[in-house]
């Protein structure tokens, strides 16, 4: 009778369907939880943030009281200029961090570690793609702080400055795939860091960050025009100086979204392939 009851007890369970695939809302939810997991790491080795804290704070002076009267013959006037360039240079070399990190935990097996987990493969990849938001959302407010504290008094409004900042948060989020998909392709996270700032060194210092493009050498202008952080940093200074949208805010969400639905599909492949 044991041995029946047995018998009976396998094939029930063996008829039973598996569970090959999560659904949606559980993938979300891990992906959440892989972010929260970020956050912890951060509380514990709260040194990860020295670069987001002291550099908008270093840049934003060093630039401002070097460039400013040379430029704009004195610092209170080339607060307008200077402040969304080094909001946009800081954040968006931020980003760089989430393929450092990515190609480290790699490295150490951490995501080996969570193929015996119940959870979608691709939640850890996610999940750190949204902690780094918060490494934005910090280089944003202390930016912004330090330029407010030197005498930056925004025309346009409290709602337009939180729009730039929401929309430099999202665009450093995009471009943040792109190093993403370095820190799975690269061998070392060191190989990912030197790849990344080849990429990003040109495009926010050949750009209108910190000078104005028109006493650039025509060739050089009109790199700095068609540089996409070119047309973010205008949205910026539009959304902060003046209270205005235009052509160069609808130009900075396409582009975001075009790299998104370029990068995220490739990292994701390249990410499921190694794992």
């Amino acid at each position: 009778m044991n041995s029946t009851m047995s018998s009976a007890t396998l094939r029930t369970g063996t008829n039973r369907p598996l569970r090959r695939h999560l659904s949606f809302r559980q993938t979300i939810r891990n992906s959440f939880t892989m972010a929260y997991r970020g956050l912890l790491k951060i509380k514990r080795t709260p040194e990860q943030l020295f670069d987001v804290t002291l550099q908008p704070i270093i840049f934003t002076l060093m630039f401002t009281y070097i460039f400013g009267g040379a430029i704009s013959g004195d610092v209170a006037s080339y607060l307008p200029v200077i402040i969304p360039g080094i909001l946009v240079q800081t954040v968006i070399t931020t980003s760089i961090v989430t393929g450092v990190q990515l190609r480290e935990d790699m490295d150490k097996g951490v995501f080996d570690r969570f193929k015996s987990l119940p959870i979608a493969r691709i939640a850890p990849l996610a999940g750190a793609l949204l902690a780094d938001t918060i490494r934005y959302a910090i280089a944003t407010v202390l930016t912004l702080s330090m330029g407010y504290l030197m005498g930056l008094r925004p025309e346009g409004g409290f709602e337009n400055v939180v729009l730039a900042a929401l929309l430099v948060i999202v665009c450093a989020w995009a471009m943040s795939w792109i190093f993403a998909f370095f820190g799975v392709i690269a061998r070392t996270a060191s190989s990912v860091q030197g790849i990344s700032m080849l990429v990003l060194f040109p495009l926010t210092f050949l750009s209108n960050a910190f000078v104005p493009t028109d006493t650039m050498p025509k060739w050089l202008k009109w790199f700095a025009d068609v540089n996409p952080l070119s047309h973010m940093i205008s949205a910026v200074r539009d959304l902060i100086n003046k209270g205005t949208a235009g052509w160069d805010l609808a130009f900075s969400l396409i582009g975001a979204a075009v790299i998104v639905l370029i990068f995220a599909p490739i990292t994701v492949r390249a990410y499921m392939r190694r794992t």
